[in-house]
């Protein structure tokens, strides 16, 4: 729309939505909800700011080209668009699409940029249109590579352009490009393309073929460790724990200088490996059985539900039936006491109708009540011998600790011994001897160093412990307000239903008074 007026650039308002939405309204789109709409025409209307645009969740297909817009903001809830035109504009830098993962079009054509970026998470991008910008830079093309389904690239209108080698680098670097500023890319070009860039491209694809492989590896570290941590044993598939006791720990190091407590700490870190091992493989175990249970009670929930509703479906159904016979009946007479004979059994009716659905829900009430008081008991019980388990491993690792610190304090005090009678052989490391003064010294060093460690372990059952109660908190108070929320819906469908058809009967006069 070309306003014969130049208006002055301003936000998008609500006021200038209702008249774009009321423009576009079709035979089929009249009455449609916003969050329902599905295309929307914001062109020629001189906008400096976008904003306003939340509730058009549902868009598939946004025009904004030829405004006054400076930057891209206002889009982050549009996750649904796939088109998207901002071309004839004043946007400087690419930004705020992170969102707009299933956009496959999109045209920034005539504007200001100068950076092809931030584009990362439009994976499904087919058609990206950048001609008439400022990018200067030849190699900004090769962040396009990530893009694999691009198929159709305009960057005519760029100084980039003005550059003999620009068709042929942009042909090598993005293999997959089949248009290039509107022109199909010929074999030939493809082919002296290639030759010409042949060794760089293979360095690049190895580097991202590396790239590639780390990220992969990357995530797969990432969901085991989600794993783990959904499974409350996260850095007990190993020796983390043992190392994290003697992390920050200088008394510890100096200790480990006596000789001998070096087959002692391997003995040491062996064992409470095998007991964290223990914990981390019961942890594994019970969490898929608690995912059993979790999706069991789903499960059944859902197929009560679904039971429920078309019990409530087959009565509605059924005064369905009942009620047009009695309207069509009602439509043919002509006594007024005969009218309202008849309208006072579909009254009745209807208060039985409104009986049965409402018993249906309560019925249905109690019986989502009964699985999950049986489910809270069963996922209380599970969770609560885990945690049993669990503290009683715990309580292994804190009497290794203790064997531990009990023989190392034997072996320090002969020490001492030994160097007060100028009776050790080896000669002794420099922290060592600071330790090996007196006797209180070292006792105090070995205690402090023990504290440490059991600390430690404490810390982590602590965080096993908080972690436990958090999870189970947090999925009873979910399960109930998602119930609470669906009763209010459903008595409020039911009390709605009863409504309408109440002013339905109202409504029945004689012939006469139509």
């Amino acid at each position: 729309m070309m306003s014969g007026q130049q208006e002055k650039p301003g936000v998008i308002d609500e006021q200038m939505l209702q008249r774009a939405v009321e423009e576009q309204q079709t035979r089929n789109t009249e009455g449609i909800q916003l969050e329902e709409l599905l295309e929307l025409r914001l062109d020629y209307r001189n906008i400096l700011k976008i904003y306003h645009l939340w509730s058009f969740s549902s868009l598939t297909k946004l025009q904004l080209d030829n405004n006054a817009i400076e930057r891209i903001e206002g889009l982050e809830n549009l996750t649904n668009l796939t088109w998207l035109d901002l071309s004839f504009n004043k946007i400087e830098v690419i930004e705020g699409l992170q969102t707009l993962v299933k956009l496959q079009d999109l045209s920034l054509f005539n504007n200001r940029i100068s950076v092809i970026e931030n584009l990362d998470t439009l994976q499904r991008l087919q058609v990206l249109s950048l001609g008439n910008n400022s990018i200067a830079q030849l190699e900004n093309v090769i962040y396009l590579r990530r893009f694999q389904s691009l198929r159709t690239l305009n960057l005519a209108g760029n100084p980039i352009c003005e550059e003999d080698r620009y068709k042929t680098f942009v042909s090598a670097y993005l293999p997959e490009l089949v248009y290039l500023d509107y022109r199909l890319l010929d074999e030939q070009t493809r082919e002296t393309a290639n030759a010409k860039y042949q060794y760089a491209i293979e360095e690049m694809r190895q580097n991202e073929m590396q790239e590639q492989q780390a990220m992969e590896a990357q995530k797969i570290s990432n969901e085991e460790l989600q794993l783990h941590k959904d499974a409350f044993v996260e850095n007990l598939n190993g020796a983390q724990l043992f190392h994290s006791m003697f992390a920050d720990d200088p008394d510890a190091e100096k200790l480990a200088l006596l000789p001998g407590v070096d087959a002692l700490l391997e003995e040491f870190r062996s064992r409470m490996e095998a007991v964290c091992m223990q914990m981390f493989e019961a942890g594994l175990s019970q969490y898929s059985r608690r995912s059993a249970e979790v999706e069991s009670f789903f499960s059944c929930s859902r197929e009560a539900v679904a039971e429920n509703k078309q019990k409530a479906a087959q009565i509605a159904a059924d005064f369905e039936s009942f009620r047009r016979l009695k309207t069509a009946e009602m439509h043919q007479i002509q006594d007024a006491v005969q009218l309202e004979t008849h309208l006072s059994v579909c009254r009745q009716q209807l208060t039985h109708t409104s009986e049965q659905l409402m018993s249906l829900e309560l019925q249905l009430v109690d019986q989502l009540e009964d699985v999950y008081k049986e489910f809270e008991r069963n996922i209380s019980e599970m969770l609560g011998g885990f945690v049993e388990f669990v503290q009683g491993m715990f309580a292994q690792c804190r009497d290794l600790e203790n064997q531990h610190h009990e023989q190392q304090l034997e072996i320090g005090l002969e020490t001492l011994e030994k160097v007060l009678k100028n009776e050790l052989e080896e000669e002794i490391p420099d922290d060592l001897a600071m330790l090996l003064v007196d006797k209180d010294t070292l006792i105090n060093a070995a205690n402090a160093s023990h504290d440490t460690h059991l600390m430690k372990i404490d810390n982590r059952e602590d965080v096993l412990r908080t972690h436990t109660d958090s999870w189970i908190k947090h999925l009873k108070t979910e399960i109930q307000e998602e119930e609470v929320k669906r009763n209010r819906k459903r008595i409020s469908e039911i009390q709605n239903y009863i409504r309408f058809v109440k002013e339905e009967l109202e409504d029945m006069t004689l012939p006469e008074q139509r």
